[in-house]
């Protein structure tokens, strides 16, 4: 039905039923082209028209449907809460575009879901919903057993957490957040620092990487008699940033592991302004960074940082195709990668 302002947007879409017909081959002939078994079965010359057909009609699969026919789907769901986007910096989106590109090549499509972080069970359901062919989360909210088996009996072939800890019935990328602040915490402490302050950062969504990073540069402290470690709130603006540098007098911290290097940065700059000195040596205040950004190599001094080195995302994306090939096989532990420190001037 058209009116006055033209075809209505909501219109039915083409089937292939519309494009067998425009073809003049049949609904089976149309299915064999455009979802790849034409080998063998289908002249080239009619291949050529059925795809002519579905061209000119705007004819687009349905996906769910094919994956019915196919017995599994080509979704690879990657669950992240909406709230958690602070957490997701360069690095993550360098990482997610490779994976995404890897999953391509390998015939599945990558979408990042914002799922409700209540519960567990209540986010597997809303994926489930969406019968993809693997889910991998990568933040909050941990699965449970639970969770895990109601993907499972959707028809999920591969459920993947991050971990630790270790999900029963998945498979767990394991990257140690609590390693990181271990790293950062040896360092310091190696270089005579005993005052240590670490930064909480205030955005919603990174509590899951900062806590664990606070427990590792304490667990690297408890070998060190005396040695006090001290969180430190900070929101991610200058004014917040101002506030902790004008209070670092009473403190009385001679360093301290800034979560990362956004933050690390921020810091700096307002110590600096305030008029402290950064540097690795005493008397001036040691700044320790995480994730190793180009630009805290451009900074003067130049930015100590806490480096990941993480898994290539083609061998991600090629360990969950093998997962949903194989569905039955037996769940256990995929370290992600490791931290080592970048030491510079600033710590």
């Amino acid at each position: 039905m058209t009116d006055a302002a033209g075809p209505r947007a909501t219109s039915t879409p083409p089937t292939s039923a519309a494009v067998a017909r425009r073809a003049g081959v049949s609904r089976a002939t149309v299915s064999y082209v455009l979802n790849g078994q034409a080998a063998g079965r289908v002249s080239a010359r009619t291949q050529e028209r059925v795809r002519a057909a579905a061209e000119e009609l705007g004819y687009v699969p349905h996906a769910a449907a094919r994956s019915l026919r196919a017995g599994r789907g080509s979704l690879v769901l990657m669950a992240a809460p909406a709230d958690t986007a602070p957490a997701f910096g360069p690095l993550f989106t360098a990482f997610l575009a490779g994976f995404q590109t890897a999953l391509l090549r390998l015939g599945y499509t990558g979408v990042l879901h914002g799922a409700p972080a209540a519960c567990p069970e209540a986010a597997a359901r809303a994926w489930a919903e969406l019968r993809p062919a693997a889910v991998l989360t990568l933040h909050d909210p941990p699965l449970d057993a639970g969770a895990v088996a109601l993907l499972k009996r959707s028809g999920t072939a591969a459920v993947l957490t991050h971990g630790p800890p270790v999900t029963p019935g998945a498979h767990t990328l394991v990257l140690d957040q609590r390693e990181a602040g271990m790293r950062a915490g040896e360092h310091l402490l190696a270089r005579g620092r005993r005052r240590i302050g670490v930064i909480e950062p205030a955005e919603p969504g990174l509590a899951a990487f900062a806590a664990p990073r606070l427990a590792g540069v304490r667990a690297a402290a408890a070998r060190h008699p005396g040695t006090e470690v001290r969180p430190l709130g900070l929101a991610l603006t200058e004014e917040s940033a101002a506030r902790l540098a004008a209070a670092w007098p009473d403190l009385g911290l001679d360093s301290v592991f800034a979560y990362n290097d956004e933050y690390a940065m921020l810091l700096m700059r307002a110590l600096q302004d305030a008029g402290h000195t950064i540097g690795a040596a005493a008397p001036s205040i040691a700044v320790v960074g995480a994730d190793d950004l180009l630009l805290g190599r451009l900074l003067r001094p130049r930015l100590t940082t806490v480096r990941a080195d993480i898994t290539p995302p083609d061998r991600i994306a090629e360990l969950v195709d093998t997962l949903i090939r194989e569905p039955g096989t037996e769940p256990a532990p995929h370290r992600l990668g490791t931290f080592h420190i970048e030491a510079r001037e600033s710590g």
